[in-house]
C-alpha cells in the first residue's frame, strides 16, 4: 500500500491544479527512503509540465527533468491550494511550492520518496524494468501468458513482481484471482492462455473499480484532499477469511505467501 489505484486517484487529483503551475520553491523534512538527488532550491522557477504514473510511481514532469514520487507503504500527498497553506505536520517530509499553492507529502513510516531525475524517465534504475500497465490498451491474456508461461513460482507471486505487471499489490492480487477463479497458490506454467485472459480481464475490471472507488483506505492512505478510499469494503476475499464465499458460502481462507497474506474461495478458485 498504496498500490496503482490510489496512485492513479492521486494523480487525477492533481492533474489540475499542479500542471501549468510554476515552482517558487521546495523542501525537504526528514530523511526519506532515497536523497532528493538535488538541491530543493534548484527546483524553483520551473513550470510543472505534466503529471503521469508509471506503476506505483508518479512522474511529476518539470522543464529540466522530473520528480519521480513513491508513497511507500503509508504516504500520501496533500494539496493546500493558496498562498498561506496550515502548517506543517510531523509527517510531512517534502514540500513542493508553486504558485497556486503547496503540494506535501505526508508519510508517518517515511518508507515513500521523492527523487530528481534529468534523463529519460524509462531508463531509471527504478521504472526501466517493470512490466505493462494493465490499464493501458496493450495488456492482455497473450501479454500475461508470456510473461508467466514458464514460470513455476505461484500466480499470486508472479502478480505481485512488478517486472510482470506494474502496480498491482496485495489486495487487487487476491480481488482479481477470485474474480478469475483461479486458486492463488497456481504456478504461472500451468495457466493456459484462456485463463491468462480471464486474469487479465479479471484485474483490469478490479483495478477500474478500485480507482471509481477512490482505492483503498486500510490505514494512513488519503486522496489529496484527505478524502479515505472504499474499495476496501467492497472486497470479496481480501480480509475475509473465515467468512463465507459470496458465490458458494464456502468459508474462506488464509494463507500466507512470500511473506504477504493470500484470500481466497477453496472451491470457487482452482488449480
Amino acid at each position: 500500500m498504496p498500490e496503482l489505484p490510489e496512485v492513479e486517484v492521486t494523480r487525477r487529483a492533481l492533474l489540475e491544479p499542479l500542471v501549468g503551475s510554476r515552482v517558487v520553491g521546495a523542501a525537504t523534512g526528514k530523511a526519506l527512503r532515497w536523497p532528493l538527488q538535488c538541491e530543493p532550491a534548484s527546483l524553483a522557477g520551473q513550470r510543472v509540465e505534466g503529471l503521469d504514473r508509471r506503476g506505483k510511481y508518479l512522474l511529476l514532469g518539470l522543464q529540466r527533468g522530473l520528480l519521480i514520487i513513491h508513497l511507500g507503504m503509508s504516504g500520501s500527498l496533500r494539496w493546500h491550494a493558496g498562498a498561506a497553506p496550515a502548517p506543517c505536520g510531523p509527517h510531512e517530509h517534502f514540500r513542493l511550492l508553486t504558485d497556486r499553492g503547496e503540494l506535501r507529502l505526508h508519510d508517518p513510516r517515511r518508507f515513500g520518496a521523492v527523487i530528481w531525475h534529468a534523463g529519460d524517465a524509462a531508463a531509471h534504475p527504478l521504472l526501466r524494468d517493470l512490466g505493462p500497465e494493465p490499464l493501458q490498451p496493450g495488456f492482455d491474456g497473450l501479454a500475461l501468458w508470456r510473461a508467466i508461461h514458464s514460470r513455476r513460482a505461484a500466480i499470486k507471486l508472479l502478480l505481485l513482481d512488478q517486472s510482470v505487471v506494474a502496480g498491482v499489490g496485495n489486495i487487487y492480487a487476491c480481488e482479481a484471482l477470485f474474480a478469475a477463479a483461479i486458486d492463488p497458490r497456481t504456478a504461472g506454467q500451468r495457466l493456459s492462455r484462456p485463463r491468462c485472459e480471464r486474469l487479465a480481464q479479471a484485474l483490469r475490471s478490479t483495478l477500474e473499480q478500485a480507482v471509481r472507488a477512490g482505492g483503498s483506505t486500510l490505514r494512513d492512505f488519503c486522496s489529496s484532499d484527505g478524502t479515505p478510499g472504499h474499495f476496501q469494503l467492497q472486497a470479496r476475499v481480501y480480509g475475509r477469511a473465515g467468512q463465507p464465499c459470496s458465490q458458494c458460502a464456502t468459508p474462506l481462507r488464509h494463507l500466507q505467501q512470500g511473506q504477504r497474506s493470500s484470500y481466497f474461495c477453496p472451491r470457487c478458485q482452482r488449480r
